[in-house]
């Protein structure tokens, strides 16, 4: 058969499997088999990558999300409140805002910038240049410690990156009557001078800290966990008494405008427990507005600075004489002709006040009489009485940078042959007002010595530095010195016996001593029968030609004004009622004799003189 004539089936080719056979649409099945496994495969795989990343391998990620949005932040606390002895503030903490901002997002924004510069009351160039300087961070403060609307007004601008924080400031409601032993705070609440600086730790606190979520303006979503709670700074109370410190301040001003001096200080303590109650000094500052200038009015000079004390020494140096058993109250000291050999200078007195007994070189302070008693002593033993009281050391107050003064000794080479003889009235030696205040306060204690303390209830152990009988018959001198003949009766105060001693000391000045310029100073105690407050005043550089430069005339009046005012404040009785009883009687008599002379001299004009009887009624009989 041909080939031609042979069945189409029978030609060799591809034949098409029927209908229901086994091999129809295998591949079809195939393939769809293998995307359907391979979709499974993948989404096993992420879904066992997810329950990896979200529960058995999330910390990195979580590290990640958390770098970007989760924040600690600090959570400010206030500071501890001063109070005075009666609980009245002198240091309070109030909350203030502080707005900082994102500079990486701020500058991802620059037309807001001008905005913002006009909002914070600054140059646009200085804003940018800040931002520009700190690009690479995330944080930096805009402008700080601001009254809260201020704040709110800042953010309602709703700037991108610009974010506000709460903090505190403080603020002295006395202002500068107590700025120097207050003194303040910086702009991160830590204290820098004074009170705040010594117990710093006291009342700072300890700030808090919170996890917090921030979106990317910053802005606070969400509270994460409290990591640490705040703890306030714990309150003071000083043993200052507001009352009699504002006192001290106003009277201490008041002579420094009418003498005309370049600064002054005082000092008031309790002598019973050396609590200072009132501690003022000028040029003074405002500690509500603390700026750079004029620093050297942040001193409290009443503990840092230190002066020739002057003829407040002298009742040292006969206490000495009077502990040595050299002289007695009565002992006659030759003063004649007012003046002594002093190396190759002379002591000399304001007068040849001639033969003085031992309380009348006191009375009448003379530095021959002072001088002849030291020199009755030993060296040593005189400058160890003195080192006693507490000149040359440390007072002990806590105050920082508290002067310790500067007392030669016998084996230095600053002790000449004249050491003694000057120091006996003052010179030569060196102590801070506060030592001086100290020094008088033991003496009305009995001798007993009590370091001083600022803070109300604190107990320093007592030192008993001198023979209370001696203590007592020193008191009994320095009362003549408020009384007539003595060198400072503007001191006294009616109804009450007042202790007390003049100085007035040449400023050292370029290796000696100025002609001109004088620290006059009076030290004293009130009441002497029961005493409760010792002062000391130091007023440097007085006018002479205005209340001169003495301390009797220029420092003595401050002791009077602010004494007699706290005795009141304190209600404490007086111990010389005869003086006020007489001092009544004649200002009754004196007002009778006015009273009579009204009538005679109106008689003496012609005028017609007043019935003492109410008119009578008119067409009434007379």
């Amino acid at each position: 058969m041909s080939p031609r004539a042979a069945p189409r089936s029978a030609r060799p080719g591809k034949q098409k499997p029927a209908r229901g056979q086994p091999g129809r649409g295998f591949g079809l099945r195939a393939r769809l088999g293998l995307v359907a496994g391979t979709l499974g495969l993948c989404s096993l795989a992420l879904v066992g990558r997810a329950v990896d990343l979200q529960l058995v391998d999330n910390d990195f990620y979580r590290q990640q999300g958390d770098a970007r949005f989760v924040r600690e932040i600090p959570i400010p606390t206030s500071r501890g409140m001063i109070t005075d002895r009666n609980g009245e503030p002198l240091a309070v903490s109030s909350p203030v805002e502080s707005v900082w901002g994102n500079p990486q997002e701020l500058l991802r924004n620059p037309d807001r910038l001008p905005q913002l510069a006009q909002a914070l009351g600054v140059p646009l160039d200085q804003l940018t240049r800040k931002l520009g300087q700190r690009s690479d961070k995330e944080f930096v403060y805009l402008k700080r410690r601001i009254n809260p609307d201020e704040a709110k007004a800042i953010l309602a601008l709703d700037i991108p990156g610009v974010s506000s924080q709460r903090e505190f400031r403080r603020f002295y409601p006395q202002g500068e009557v107590l700025s120097q032993v207050l003194g303040f705070t910086n702009i991160d609440d830590r204290g820098q001078e004074g009170i705040e600086l010594a117990f710093d730790d006291w009342l700072r606190g300890t700030p808090g800290v919170k996890k917090v979520i921030r979106d990317r303006r910053g802005r606070i979503v969400e509270n994460v966990d409290l990591v640490r709670p705040a703890a306030p700074g714990h309150d003071l109370t000083l043993s200052i008494d507001r009352r009699i410190q504002y006192l001290t301040y106003r009277e201490l001003k008041r002579a420094l405008l009418e003498t005309g001096a370049s600064s002054a200080s005082a000092v008031v303590l309790d002598i019973a427990t050396g609590e200072v109650l009132a501690m003022a000094n000028l040029p003074t500052f405002n500690p509500n507005a603390v700026d750079g200038s004029h620093r050297d009015a942040h001193r409290n000079r009443a503990v840092t600075d230190v002066v020739e004390p002057g003829s407040t020494m002298k009742p040292v140096t006969i206490a000495a004489g009077l502990a040595a058993g050299v002289v007695t109250p009565d002992t006659l000291i030759d003063t004649n002709p007012g003046w002594m050999p002093n190396g190759r200078y002379r002591t000399t007195d304001t007068s040849n006040h001639g033969v003085l007994t031992v309380t009348g070189v006191i009375t009448k302070s003379s530095n021959v009489g002072a001088a002849k008693v030291a020199n009755m002593l030993p060296d040593r033993a005189y400058y160890d009485f003195v080192r006693r009281f507490g000149y040359g050391s440390m007072p002990g107050s806590g105050f920082p940078g508290e002067s310790a003064g500067v007392v030669p000794s016998p084996d230095s080479n600053s002790w000449f042959g004249t050491t003694k003889q000057t120091m006996s009235y003052g010179y030569g030696l060196s102590a801070t007002p506060l030592q001086i205040a100290g020094v008088y306060a033991a003496f009305a204690n009995g001798g007993r010595m009590i370091a001083p303390t600022f803070v109300k209830g604190q107990r320093n152990e007592a030192r008993q530095v001198l023979d209370p009988a001696i203590a007592h018959e020193v008191m009994k001198m320095m009362q003549t010195v408020t009384e007539p003949g003595g060198t400072a009766t503007t001191a006294a105060i009616l109804g009450y016996h007042v202790a007390g001693k003049t100085g007035t000391a040449r400023m050292a000045a370029g290796g000696g001593y100025a002609s001109r310029k004088y620290i006059s100073t009076f030290a004293g105690v009130v009441p002497v029968d029961n005493p409760r407050f010792a002062m000391a005043v130091v007023v440097s550089e007085p006018d002479p030609s205005r209340r001169g430069y003495y301390g009797g005339s220029v420092s003595g009046p401050v002791f009077h004004d602010v004494m007699q005012g706290a005795l009141r404040l304190m209600d404490v009785p007086p111990d010389d009622i005869g003086s006020w009883l007489a001092a009544q009687q004649k200002q009754k008599a004196t007002a009778r004799v006015a009273v009579a002379a009204v009538p005679a001299a109106a008689a003496a004009a012609g005028a017609p003189l007043a019935s003492a009887d109410p008119p009578a009624p008119a067409g009434a009989a007379q």
